[in-house]
């Protein structure tokens, strides 16, 4: 057996990535283009092109590949892709540029100079379409479709060359890992079958569980930390990781999971997202990815096993991937340890609910975190960060973790 297959019809992995001579001349050659200007969406997707992860495509879409992909999950070359990939500007500076045009790519966070784009096309969309075909909802409250209604009116289309991936801070080194390198990671451990395990929220009991079970199926498992921007509230990257590091030290067998972080910023798109985060895996060497309650989800948006069901609505050859659907799980007291709703017979009087929503609520809550909820070595690294903070942060809790269904 071997790794599964990158996506796409060529097989291999596609990094836009520029190095050597090509790079300096190249970047030396944008500083004197006109400059487009990047949101944090925008720079972690370049990134993403950058190193692979969103193999085969070679930079931001064309209309007909939007379209295709709102519509049908395809892009205009008939590659599945679940969604939109795509930079904006201002209508005015649009104006300004003309179709076979270069120009800069630059975060406007930074002023780093990110790479540069060869303008293909430019065009407008229906950003309310977008949002109902994406995010299953036009409320301006969720993240995802208040980052979309607020970006530019056009859209440009066009291959790009990637400068840089320095967007992230050098805490990360130890666990930012492009696809190839997990790749080889793998091919040397001898691993065949890796179960991806998404991570945006210090790992808990039930993190833990679907990881073990993983274990239990295929050679090993990535845990896979989101080091890209968040929504207010979440707990930054370097404090989640130093949590999973103590974690796998203390709790899991010496060389059975990987700890990986990876540069996009969530959408909160919930069953699409799990589909990108399906796409990109596949890529990263991943042959399965565990797909648990609400995955990628935010507030009361999506049903905690829609992601589950749109694995299934999709057509059969979209994938090597393949998802580890999850049940809900929890502490049961009866049980004496975690268990799901597939295992479990006792009621949920004897059940305690386990989410990263609750912890961090009860946290930055200042309030008592239950027996069983979480290792205590990962309690210690987060009460620590939580009392640091110089104000405390207000965390929504999703109605389901309450076990309302």
């Amino acid at each position: 057996m071997a790794l599964v297959n990158p996506h796409g019809k060529e097989k291999k992995l596609k990094p836009l990535l520029l190095t050597g001579d090509q790079f300096r001349e190249e970047k030396q050659k944008a500083k004197s283009l006109p400059q487009v200007m990047l949101t944090s969406r925008e720079t972690s997707d370049l990134i993403m092109l950058g190193i692979g992860a969103f193999t085969p495509l070679d930079g931001f879409m064309t209309k007909e590949d939007w379209k295709g992909v709102c519509d049908d999950y395809r892009t205009s070359q008939g590659i599945f892709w679940p969604v939109p990939i795509t930079l904006s500007v201002p209508r005015e500076q649009a104006d300004r540029l003309k179709d076979g045009q270069e120009v800069a790519l630059t975060d406007e966070e930074t002023d780093e100079l990110m790479g540069s784009m060869t303008v293909q096309e430019k065009y407008t969309i229906d950003k309310t379409y977008e949002c109902k075909q994406v995010f299953k909802t036009t409320d301006t409250q969720h993240p995802g479709v208040a980052k979309l209604m607020a970006q530019g009116e056009v859209n440009l289309a066009g291959t790009v060359k990637v400068f840089s991936e320095s967007y992230y801070p050098e805490l990360y080194k130890d666990v930012y890992l492009r696809p190839a390198q997990t790749r080889e990671i793998f091919q040397n451990k001898g691993w065949n079958t890796v179960a991806a395990l998404q991570l945006r929220n210090p790992m808990h009991r039930s993190h833990e569980y679907l990881a073990k079970v993983a274990i239990e199926i295929c050679d090993g498992v990535l845990i896979h930390q989101l080091i890209g921007k968040l929504k207010p509230g979440d707990i930054p990257a370097e404090v989640r990781v130093r949590a999973v590091n103590a974690l796998v030290e203390n709790y899991f067998v010496k060389d059975t999971c990987i700890q990986a972080g990876y540069p996009m910023e969530m959408r909160y798109a919930g069953p699409r997202e799990a589909l990108l985060h399906a796409v990109f895996r596949q890529n990263y060497g991943c042959s399965h990815l565990i797909v648990g309650r609400d995955h990628a989800g935010v507030g009361e948006y999506y049903g905690p096993f829609d992601a589950h069901r749109i694995f299934d609505e999709i057509p059969k050859d979209s994938l090597e991937l393949q998802p580890l659907k999850m049940d809900w799980t929890f502490y049961c007291y009866k049980c004496n340890g975690v268990a799901s709703i597939r295992t479990c017979p006792h009621c949920k009087e004897d059940r305690l609910l386990l989410s990263g929503t609750m912890l961090r609520r009860m946290l930055s809550g200042e309030e008592e975190v239950p027996d069983h909820f979480s290792r205590p070595e990962v309690l210690t690294i987060l009460k620590d960060y939580y009392a640091k903070l110089d104000e405390k942060v207000e965390v929504k809790l999703h109605k389901y973790a309450e076990g309302e269904k």
